[in-house]
């Protein structure tokens, strides 16, 4: 931070973000240069072959090039290792050297030319040996050549003039408002189309239809919005989070073990409220797991579930089958029955139909626990992951709730897409016809929790006994009236440090200061910080002892020095502006949405020692909200979002607690598969 500015504009990486791969071209190019010098010296005196005068000619320049070249590397990794993350100051002649290094490439490119001329036209008469050699040195040089042009279109930024036009507004306090207003417009506009058009060039196979489009815009809005105000490169991030992971894990060291920020049940503050809603969070769980078909059967059984799914794939379906849709080779369906213990008769309707904003689900008949059972899939597609980041807030106006109500837009499309094949279409009639006794339940996992809960919270006046059990359902969901009001019927289950729960754009929008602060306040340079970063993510240790974040600090402790060192770059940049302003138009233009229901968050029991092969402990406490205000950094925060490992901690917790039923599997259903 800030990007790198050269030949005009600004690129995808910082002047500090040159030693790890000029390292390894240095390497390479010091490997390449000695295995030509000993061919040299090996054969010099012996070029008597036809056109051993060039090839003598093409080996002393080819050493020559080489030698510059290492002088030119060695130079950029010496100086793009000095400074930190915000003081590129020491750091200011990159440019100049990699201009001097792009100028290189142009004798390099004659001699590779060269080269593969001299091979192709005069090489038959020379010793093999030095042929193939030369050959090496040729493909060699086309290589690097080849992922240098890569390289540079991966770091190539679209927005690059326009980003250094919108710097240059910042720095210039004489550019009339007007102007700089219009300059800023324009920027943005430009990358929203640039952000659109990338998400279009991610999705080339999904049909170009309306609602897509419309998916598209959004999200090109919302992304061009949220990095608008940064100057930050992908490893600023990643050395910011590197950092801020060390530090949790500092504050966390320091907490009392004991100490967990606790929310009881509004129904009953006895451990038995607790027990039970674990007991039937472990049943419906499987139900959630069902819904992701045949691929999440096949992760969670990698050994056999290829092989049980086998004989019923592709084969002849009975006239039963009708009620399955998009399920073109049964794989999906046949594994809903090894995973539930359910039989053809108990489901109603099935759908595996995907679109953006249309997502698949079931709806079965569970005698078990006498439920009328929708279950909703998570993601699993692109389509899926569209519907994830339409995160703009949308009206969602509920008879009887006061105050401001809406939610995550994608989420409210989908949920009025099943909303509307459950009534319209009179499957939930079919069902209660079938079972008028039973209580409705809705549940699903991830995408599918969060659309099970907008389903709920729609589905509640007509359905009074109605619950819902949403499993790692995403944070940025519901307003604070409309959370309130669910708590009467729905149940969040969070496992751990779980990134989705806490995924909001007010989040990401703290998120983002934390690590502008956590690099500002820090005086390593980055190339150390990812070290260590890596070193300590990979084998642990304790953290290191950087500084810790700028607003956890007295700012009158901030010295004059540590001021002064930022240097006029920086200060121009977008990212200290951000910095310095609390109150980001992005962070103003999206409300807090918050987790659906009562929040049963399921931890790790401490352990100062545990082997790698020793079977995990797990707790599980109510907790509020506030719990889920902030990312948590840890390589856990992906695992612990898995739906296998859900179940996994819920099975452990129900087996573990003596006052939980623990349930086993039908008798008459010999298919049934425990995962």
């Amino acid at each position: 931070m800030p990007g790198l500015v050269a030949f005009g504009r600004r690129w995808g990486i910082a002047s500090d973000d040159l030693v790890f791969p000029v390292v390894f071209e240095l390497f390479i190019r010091v490997i390449w240069w000695i295995g030509m010098l000993v061919l040299y010296v090996k054969n010099k005196g012996q070029f008597v072959c036809t056109g051993g005068g060039l090839l003598h000619s093409y080996l002393i320049v080819l050493l020559i090039i080489l030698s510059v070249i290492i002088l030119a590397l060695s130079a950029i990794v010496y100086v793009s290792m000095q400074g930190t993350i915000t003081n590129p100051g020491p750091r200011r002649s990159i440019p100049t050297l990699i201009y001097v290094r792009t100028l290189l490439y142009v004798p390099e490119l004659c001699w590779a030319v060269l080269g593969a001329v001299w091979v192709s036209d005069d090489s038959p008469g020379c010793d093999k040996s030095v042929v193939n050699a030369v050959i090496g040195a040729v493909v060699a040089s086309w290589i690097i050549l080849f992922f240098t042009v890569v390289a540079v279109l991966i770091v190539f930024d679209p927005l690059g003039s326009k980003r250094q036009g919108y710097l240059d507004s910042h720095g210039d306090h004489d550019l009339e408002s007007s102007e700089s207003a219009q300059l800023m417009y324009t920027a943005r506009s430009l990358a929203a189309r640039v952000w659109e058009s990338r998400i279009k060039l991610l999705c080339c196979c999904i049909m170009q239809e309306e609602d897509n489009r419309a998916a598209f815009s959004s999200i090109g809005h919302l992304f061009s919005g949220f990095f608008s105000d940064t100057d930050l490169v992908a490893s600023d991030i990643a050395a910011g989070l590197s950092l801020l992971h060390q530090e949790q894990d500092k504050v966390e060291k320091t907490r009392d073990p004991e100490e967990v920020v606790v929310s009881p049940s509004p129904a009953s503050h006895m451990r038995d409220d607790l027990d039970v809603e674990l007991e039937n969070a472990a049943h419906y769980m499987q139900f959630a797991v069902a819904a992701y078909g045949w691929p999440m059967f096949v992760f969670s059984n990698p050994l056999t579930g290829a092989c049980k799914l086998s004989g019923d794939c592709c084969r002849s379906r009975s006239p039963e089958y009708d009620i399955v849709g998009g399920d073109h080779l049964g794989c999906h369906f046949t594994s809903m029955l090894y995973t539930t213990g359910l039989q053809y008769r108990d489901f109603i309707y099935i759908s595996f139909h995907n679109k953006i904003y249309e997502i698949p689900f079931f709806v079965a008949l569970d005698h078990k626990k006498e439920a009328v059972l929708v279950a909703v899939r998570g993601t699993l597609s692109l389509r899926d992951a569209l519907t994830d980041l339409s995160a703009d807030c949308e009206n969602l106006l509920i008879e009887g709730v006061s105050g401001p109500c809406y939610a995550h837009k994608g989420i409210v499309q989908a949920a009025n897409y099943i909303y509307r094949k459950l009534i319209n279409d009179g499957i939930l009639n079919q069902a209660f016809t079938i079972a008028p006794e039973y209580k409705l339940v809705i549940t699903g996992h991830s995408l599918g929790a969060g659309t099970a809960a907008v389903l709920s919270v729609l589905l509640r006046s007509a359905f009074p006994g109605l619950k819902c059990y949403a499993f790692s359902p995403p944070g940025g969901l519901l307003s604070k009236p409309l959370a309130d009001y669910s708590k009467e019927f729905i149940v969040s289950v969070v496992v751990g440090k779980d990134l989705v729960p806490r995924l909001s754009i007010p989040n990401m929008e703290d998120l983002k200061r934390r690590i502008l602060r956590m690099v500002a306040n820090c005086n390593k340079p980055k190339y150390q910080i990812l070290l260590r970063g890596c070193w300590y993510e990979v084998f642990g240790g304790n953290p290191d002892d950087f500084p810790t974040e700028l607003e956890s600090r007295n700012q009158d402790d901030l010295s004059l020095p540590l001021l002064a060192e930022q240097s006029f770059l920086v200060q121009r940049s977008p990212s200290y502006h951000s910095l310095a302003s609390e109150d980001s138009p992005s962070h103003l233009q999206h409300p807090p949405l918050y987790l659906p229901g009562r929040i049963l968050h399921i931890v790790e029991e401490s352990t100062s020692r545990r082997s790698c092969f020793s079977e995990v402990k797990y707790r599980a406490v109510w907790s509020s909200e506030a719990s889920f205000c902030s990312v948590l950094i840890s390589p856990k925060m992906i695992t612990d979002h898995m739906p296998d490992l859900v179940l996994k901690a819920l099975n452990s917790l129900t087996q573990d607690s003596p006052f939980i039923f623990c349930p086993t599997p039908r008798n008459n259903a010999s298919n049934l598969n425990v995962i």
